[in-house]
């Protein structure tokens, strides 16, 4: 007898659209034709089936009620759907409806809900000691003020239970959180989840920002509803860059995986481009240079003799396949003189830390960074939220409330390609393609991971990536790396940005490159 198909998946590797509000709202037009109740019906059905699943696992859980939250709105209908089915499942389940549900078909699950015997309280319990499972069924994805009163005290005490003991599920999103952009509604508060099963497709706001804190694990429900072939938004995944990574035949030799300079390092600030350089090799680019502003920088760098160190003055730059800029460079005028001949070389490039700075002071770098997208030879931009704040003339605030908004405008201001580091990276690129980065951890909020990530960015450009899936391939392998390590205990305290590399490295060859080792 074959198995019953899964009312929902877990997101891994492949390519996955990021619906916005605004999609889903006509994704829910075009399923009206259904018959009435049908999308309600088939979210409840799935986050019970998630969850008997998920109690599965602990039986000792499973022997405790499930305590459920709905709120005034549809999300509050699809918990009541979601109790009904565990009530007639024989689990105990215990509702809490402090605002009677409005909608028309949050209404038929009430009624359906009530007709199945189910107990619904108007009050939240003293404790929820005795339960196991608790679910936020109280907002989905329309909300649009900031939770108030019993439904802000109750995220309170989800969150408090999340933190301390888990087992908190939340239906499409953590109740508060803005599903476009991963930011909590209006700056306010938000339920911490540990699960979270959405509905029709994952959300934008599920893995940028403090969307992926809030939303914990993620399932999807697509509730038999096919989304657009062409989405806005998509999930960063190797789908989309490894038919890049370039062939290694045994023919090959080191010219052909491209020659990367590394430019930066004014006096005393020579650790950064070392990362960067290091990573590049790494990364698999055949030759590696470092181009240096200081003076007095060492020979030759003793764990990595293969590094070419040099003075930037008389280096020919423009021979190079690729060139990264900017890791401690400084802001001085010989620094800005040196970006100003980089943007007139036609060599792919990427820019960041300093580099990034000196643009965002001075309108005629930002022309020339501009001109060089113009001209079909967009520069890659790596700043963090406050280095993206200065290029786009505002705060960090106003970056981390939407990040999305923010990579496109830099993206599209510099006609560059954008990657706008945080948690959940977003990649942006001027020709409209978007992508949200799914790997990553809180191993990486240690200094230099940023120069690393340049160095990966600029190898992959020695090698002939197009500069879009180079930011692609080198986001997901930087933040994979860093999981990897966590893995392995090596992070997320204390991992430092060097491990980096030779982690990128094993998973490069393992990915892309095991079957032509294995012949």
């Amino acid at each position: 007898m074959t198995a019953a198909r899964s009312p929902y998946f877990t997101p891994k590797d492949d390519p996955l659209a990021l619906l916005t509000l605004a999609e889903l709202r006509t994704l829910e037009t075009r399923a009206a034709a259904l018959p009435p109740h049908t999308l309600m019906a088939r979210a409840g059905a799935a986050a019970a089936q998630c969850l008997v699943d998920a109690m599965g696992h602990d039986p000792e859980t499973r022997a405790r009620p499930v305590w459920i939250v709905a709120g005034p709105g549809n999300n509050g209908g699809d918990a009541l759907v979601m109790a009904e089915r565990l009530h007639r499942a024989g689990i105990g389940v215990r509702v809490c409806m402090p605002v009677e549900v409005k909608p028309d078909d949050a209404r038929w699950a009430l009624g359906s809900a009530r007709a199945a015997g189910m107990p619904i309280d108007g009050e939240p319990p003293a404790s929820f000691d005795g339960f196991g499972w608790l679910v936020d069924g109280m907002f989905g994805i329309g909300l649009s003020r900031p939770l108030e009163g019993v439904f802000a005290d109750l995220a309170a005490r989800l969150t408090r239970r999340a933190r301390a003991a888990g087992q908190v599920l939340a239906l499409d999103v953590p109740s508060g959180l803005n599903s476009d952009t991963g930011a909590p509604v209006n700056g306010a508060d938000a339920v911490r989840a540990t699960d979270t099963i959405t509905f029709i497709g994952a959300k934008p706001g599920h893995f940028t920002s403090q969307g992926r804190d809030l939303t914990g694990r993620l399932f999807v429900a697509t509730l038999e509803v096919e989304a657009s072939a062409a989405p806005s938004i998509v999930l960063n995944a190797p789908a989309f860059f490894g038919a890049h990574m370039p062939p290694r035949d045994n023919a090959t030799n080191k010219g052909t995986f491209g020659t990367l300079a590394v430019i930066g390092g004014d006096t005393g600030m020579y650790g950064a481009p070392v990362l960067a350089a290091r990573m590049a090799l790494y990364g698999g680019a055949g030759k590696v240079n470092i181009a240096f502003l200081g003076e007095g920088f060492p020979p030759y760098d003793p764990p990595h003799p293969e590094l070419m160190l040099h003075g930037v003055d008389g280096f020919p730059l423009e021979k190079m396949d690729a060139l990264a800029i900017g890791c401690g460079m400084g802001a001085s005028e010989r620094a800005r003189k040196l970006l100003d001949d980089v943007l007139k070389l036609d060599v792919p490039k990427l820019l960041d830390a300093d580099a990034l700075n000196l643009v965002a002071k001075d309108d005629e770098l930002a022309a020339a960074v501009a001109a060089r997208g113009a001209q079909g030879d967009p520069c890659i931009l790596t700043p963090h939220p406050l280095e993206a704040a200065r290029l786009l003339q505002t705060d960090s605030k106003a970056v981390q409330a939407d990040r999305l908004a923010a990579a496109r405008q830099l993206s599209a201001r510099y006609a560059a390609i954008a990657v706008l580091k945080g948690s959940g990276t977003v990649i942006a690129s001027p020709d409209g393609r978007v992508a949200v980065n799914p790997t990553g951890n809180a191993g990486l909020a240690t200094g230099g991971t940023g120069d690393v990530l340049g160095g990966l960015i600029g190898a992959l450009l020695a090698q002939q990536l197009p500069a879009y899936e180079a930011a692609l391939a080198g986001v997901y392998l930087h933040g994979l790396a860093a999981q990897t390590l966590t893995d392995d205990g090596i992070g997320p305290a204390g991992l430092t940005a060097g491990e980096l590399a030779p982690a990128v490295r094993t998973l490069i060859n393992r990915r892309f490159y095991a079957e032509h080792a294995r012949s």
